[in-house]
């Protein structure tokens, strides 16, 4: 049976992956509109990601017998300075997805619930990932700066993502 506490902050954490996702969305129109295709495609992929997370999440409850509480998603951003500006946003917004799965970890460890600690471990390994991620992209982008050329060639790059 799953410990009401780590029901109710799974649950939140559904709706942090869901925002996550329309976030990431939000970013690809983005871009799209800038005509960074590949930029675009990059956060779709991400997209989705955080789409599957929230599902983990999900069924994880559903398991353990726990009720899932789906809330209302809050709207994201719609606009940004300039790419720089996007992907300091995406690192930032990781940061924070990271912090909220430590604290469930936390939660966890404190209700001696292992289960939902194997599964929060996952997400402890992919937030190092996803903030690598994010790290690499915002150094990029830094990189290149207003240059066009530098740009088309990271869109290209980034264009090449495949949905992990």
């Amino acid at each position: 049976m799953l410990p009401k506490k780590i029901e109710t902050a799974m649950n939140k954490q559904i709706n942090r992956e869901l925002y996550s996702a329309y976030l990431y969305l939000s970013m690809s129109a983005y871009f799209q509109g800038l005509n960074l295709e590949g930029f675009a495609h990059w956060m779709r992929v991400q997209a989705k990601e955080e789409q599957a997370h929230a599902l983990k999440f999900f069924d994880h409850i559903l398991e353990r017998n726990g009720a899932v509480k789906l809330e209302a998603i809050e709207e994201p951003a719609a606009a940004w300075k300039s790419p720089v500006d996007v992907c300091q946003a995406v690192l930032k917004h990781e940061q924070f997805i990271t912090k909220s799965i430590t604290t469930i970890m936390d939660l966890s460890r404190a209700e001696k619930d292992h289960a939902s600690g194997t599964l929060l471990q996952w997400f402890v390994d992919e937030q190092v990932e996803e903030e690598a991620n994010a790290t690499l992209l915002l150094e990029r982008v830094k990189m290149v700066k207003d240059s066009p050329g530098g740009l088309f060639m990271l869109d290209k790059q980034l264009g090449q993502r495949e949905a992990g």
